[in-house]
């Protein structure tokens, strides 16, 4: 065991020049995690991260894309895979370094103390939608599915007072505020927010189960060291901080 440990973080010294520095953007949906493991990361390898963070689809000046058209210096980026999928048909990312880490079912949490709706079946999820006075969520992949694909498929798209906010944290901070009844979002973004309770993932029938990758941004001078970085937050070595966000990891045979 204590071989297989040194072998471990013989994989993730770094070798190169001192000092590297890396410039990271990333959505709320795999924040925690990556908050979780980074200082061991930085520790390891030397490597010295600095983060920043954007949605990673929608409108408005806050969302990863945006923020990389407008020039800001990031080397690698972490987000859904529709939004990084956007980002590679318009030539941001680094061919062939995109990995996936982790997935992630969509969520639902009450104010704390709030009683919490039954939403184990589409109709118990059918009626707390529709008896809520609001319901909270982020402008991008999963708040983007639940307004144009399930309130319609679930026939009650006119029926429920829909929120939608730029960032998943705005949509969080509206239920705990008492603003809106519901915040509906990945589950990562809701667990381990404070003056929330976690209800419960939605329905199967319902679900929108997304994937979060990473990878290199076009044009990065760090390419050794972001690889480092992607290679780690894809090992087991993050895996139980992945488990406990509330995300399932996807297994190192994806990883660069």
């Amino acid at each position: 065991m204590a071989r297989l440990a040194i072998a471990a973080a013989a994989v993730f010294t770094y070798a190169g020049p001192a000092m590297a520095q890396l410039n990271v953007m990333i959505s709320g949906g795999f924040s925690h995690a990556y908050r979780d493991v980074l200082p061991e990361f930085e520790r390891a390898t030397g490597i010295t991260v600095t983060t920043g963070s954007g949605a990673s689809q929608g409108s408005g000046p806050l969302t990863i894309r945006a923020q990389l058209e407008r020039g800001v210096q990031t080397d690698v980026v972490i987000m859904s895979r529709e939004g990084l999928q956007e980002l590679i048909a318009a030539g941001r990312i680094a061919p062939g370094t995109d990995a996936d880490l982790a997935r992630a079912p969509l969520g639902a949490a009450v104010r704390a103390g709030a009683p919490k709706p039954d939403l184990s079946t589409v109709d118990g999820l059918k009626r707390a939608l529709t008896s809520a006075k609001a319901v909270a969520v982020p402008g991008s992949t999963g708040g983007i599915y639940f307004v144009k694909e399930l309130l319609p498929r679930l026939g009650i798209a006119g029926k429920v007072n829909v929120v939608t906010t730029e960032r998943g944290a705005q949509a969080a901070a509206m239920v705990a505020s008492g603003e809106a009844d519901i915040a509906v979002q990945p589950a990562s973004e809701l667990i381990h927010v404070p003056g929330l309770e976690y209800v419960g993932r939605l329905p199967d029938e319902t679900q929108l189960i997304q994937i979060f990758a990473a990878a290199i941004v076009a044009g990065s001078k760090e390419t050794d060291a972001a690889k480092k970085l992607i290679k780690f937050l894809a090992s087991e070595r993050s895996a139980k901080a992945i488990e406990d966000s509330g995300l399932e990891p996807v297994r190192p045979s994806k990883a660069m």
